[in-house]
């Protein structure tokens, strides 16, 4: 019931597609004895650290010269305060990347006072996968549904206000009426996932891979550690089962649009991308390198061996979803959703 697939969404054909049509590598731009850097919002215990990893082992030996790729961990305000740096502050030489936290299209649009960039700005290399973010409370609760968090307060582990741990939550609260407590301050899904084990807090919202490679052991048996009760995406993740409703398809008509649009950050999933000004010369060869790692049967088998999935988006499609969100999304469902999560 919890099995991995290795390509599950529909968007996924076009996304393998693209890859067919990858820019030519460019000679312009040398990587020989050269220190690439992969920077995460987030700490390396979970999902991004564990991407950004098979990333850095996998990614060098598809770019000409072979260079030393690290992992560059900068945990803060759910994945903002790094992104805030790759915008302002971080070398643009075509040495350095980061991974998007999923959420950076939506915090940029809820928090323009907070979000220091704009994700229009960066030039997506490709995603190794999409992801669906996953309401989950221990059975201890006595919760088995979502329409029973109407009625019981139950605290929920978050990082900051910008991970998935925060906004979900806040989002299903204004959406279904339910009475979801968000304890933020957490550094990361890996931390906050320990806080559920240990009692601290009872449940927690993030990523079906992070709950499926960390905390597998939780969902199995006839009486199972935790429940998943509620997924939020754009499409179904087929590795959920299917008596876990979709979001948009318990709310109001009226909600629809709103809960879609948050809905869009499973599109970003786990990916790369360069900060602004980066060399297109840069580009070019990483996302060549890329397109051939993501195809790599060696990368799919790591990627197997740490319980990850891969479904592949080309880099350019990511880019159109990106621009088309920041650019189409009304103003009026913007400010219902920021008031909704955020209050103000």
């Amino acid at each position: 019931m919890f099995g991995l697939t290795r390509i599950g969404l529909v968007s996924v054909a076009s996304g393998v597609a693209a890859l067919l049509s990858a820019p030519a590598q460019s000679e312009q731009f040398s990587f020989a004895g050269k220190q690439v850097k992969i920077a995460i919002g987030y700490g390396v215990g979970g999902t991004y650290g564990k991407y950004s990893q098979m990333f850095a082992d996998h990614l060098k030996d598809h770019i000409p010269g072979n260079p030393t790729i690290t992992v560059d961990s900068r945990p803060g305000a759910g994945g903002m305060r790094m992104t805030n740096y790759a915008a302002k502050a971080m070398p643009a030489d075509g040495y350095n990347y980061i991974v998007p936290p999923d959420t950076s299209v939506l915090v940029q649009l809820m928090q323009p006072g907070k979000a220091k960039y704009d994700m229009r700005e960066f030039t997506w290399i490709g995603t190794a996968n999409q992801t669906n973010t996953i309401v989950v409370v221990r059975s201890d609760t006595g919760v088995k549904t979502w329409e029973e968090l109407r009625d019981k307060e139950v605290p929920m582990a978050a990082a900051g206000l910008g991970s998935t741990g925060y906004i979900i939550p806040k989002l299903v609260n204004g959406v279904l009426g339910t009475k979801i407590k968000v304890v933020s301050g957490y550094k990361g899904s890996s931390k906050a996932g320990l806080s559920v084990e240990q009692g601290e807090t009872r449940g927690a919202s993030y990523n079906w891979l992070f709950w499926r490679s960390k905390y597998e052991r939780w969902f199995q048996g006839n009486d199972p550690y935790a429940r998943a009760l509620i997924q939020v995406g754009y499409f179904r993740d087929p590795d959920v089962p299917e008596s876990v409703p979709m979001l948009k398809e318990v709310v109001k008509p009226e909600d629809k649009s709103l809960v879609e649009f948050v809905g869009a950050l499973g599109l970003i999933g786990r990916g790369l991308a360069a900060p602004p000004g980066t060399p297109k010369a840069a580009i070019a060869v990483m996302r060549t390198a890329w397109n051939k790692m993501i195809t790599d049967p060696k990368f799919i088998s790591d990627a197997a061996r740490r319980k990850l999935r891969v479904t592949p988006v080309a880099g350019d499609k990511v880019q159109q979803v990106v621009n088309d969100t920041i650019n189409n999304t009304k103003p009026g469902l913007i400010k219902r959703t920021r008031q909704i999560v955020y209050g103000n």
